[in-house]
């Protein structure tokens, strides 16, 4: 289209597959858009376009994202107040037929998918490096490696005698953000085989899997024993806990965010890879006979021994 849109606290730039939601700077506008700067969000992200009456004679245009197209939104899992939707541009109510305009252009160019769930990320996360001051820590990401440094005013005994923490992003499934303006907020790291096993409050009420819980699913959950997790935030190495002016929103969720994106694109480019070669397998009968058949010259040449030679041949033929 090509067109801008200026609204109150942001403008939106059209373009023929996308739009660039840049967001002012000002006193009035939320602090998370000011530290998000500019989105650019393809079409193909999102799933529908609404246009409702705002307060004090304005009209509200939302673009509505497909669930799991957003790595923001993902970790936000519900808990972003209507205020610091990047998605609603607020208008003044004489603009409303201009906004309808758009609105129903946006709407003819919804991709065939827009009513389903994305299988990746659409919109790019913010970028690493990144860091942030919590309560009992300070939380740094690197692009590749999360790294937690106590505060010895803040952080619990089992922190200390666990000491500073680095996690690398390979070994994580995922991580759950609890927004700092609840009660007992956090931003919590997820250890790949302990999916499921996140904290619970004083009163037993589980955590991991609901509101604040961006696990990165479809990962193999490990055969062996897992220790069990502490049950607490405060007290779990994984975690840093929010407070009064510690982790605020425009800095911990946009963490968030970027450590979600990194542990799944790191996490499916393998498992993309694993399940291409399978699906090749399955409709090539000739292709896994030459493959059973090289590895059968490995096999006679020591590479590889008998019991290996065997579970790979028998793993081949179950792909026919």
């Amino acid at each position: 289209m090509g067109d801008v849109l200026a609204g109150i606290q942001a403008t939106w730039e059209f373009d023929t597959d996308s739009v660039l939601i840049r967001f002012e700077r000002g006193i009035r506008t939320p602090r998370l858009f000011q530290s998000l700067r500019e989105r650019r969000v393809p079409h193909a992200a999102l799933s529908s376009v609404t246009l409702t009456p705002g307060k004090r004679g304005t009209v509200v245009l939302r673009a509505v994202p497909r669930p799991g197209a957003d790595p923001l939104l993902e970790a936000a899992a519900g808990q972003l107040k209507d205020g610091c939707d990047p998605y609603r541009l607020v208008l003044p109510a004489e603009r409303e037929t201009l906004a309808e305009y758009y609105a129903d252009e946006l709407r003819a160019r919804l991709g065939p998918d827009a009513g389903e769930p994305a299988e990746r990320f659409l919109v790019a996360a913010p970028e690493a490096p990144m860091r942030f001051k919590a309560y009992d820590g300070r939380a740094s990401f690197d692009g590749d490696r999360i790294s937690f440094r106590w505060f010895w005013t803040g952080a619990s005994s089992e922190k200390w005698k666990a000491g500073d923490q680095t996690f690398p992003v390979t070994e994580l499934s995922g991580v759950e953000w609890r927004s700092p303006e609840a009660f007992e907020g956090y931003l919590r790291l997820v250890p790949r085989g302990l999916e499921g096993t996140g904290p619970v409050t004083a009163e037993g009420t589980g955590l991991g899997g609901g509101p604040g819980s961006a696990l990165c699913t479809g990962t193999d959950r490990s055969a062996q024993s897992v220790a069990a997790r502490p049950t607490r935030a405060d007290e779990d190495p994984a975690a840093v806990i929010f407070g009064l002016g510690y982790g605020p929103v425009h800095e911990s969720l946009p963490f968030a965010a970027a450590v979600l994106e990194s542990v799944r694109r790191k996490q499916s480019a393998p498992a993309a890879a694993t399940t291409a070669l399978a699906s090749a397998g399955r409709r090539d009968p000739a292709d896994i006979a030459e493959r059973i058949h090289h590895l059968g010259e490995l096999h006679r040449a020591g590479l590889v021994t008998e019991d290996e030679f065997s579970a790979k041949k028998a793993q081949l033929l179950a792909e026919l």
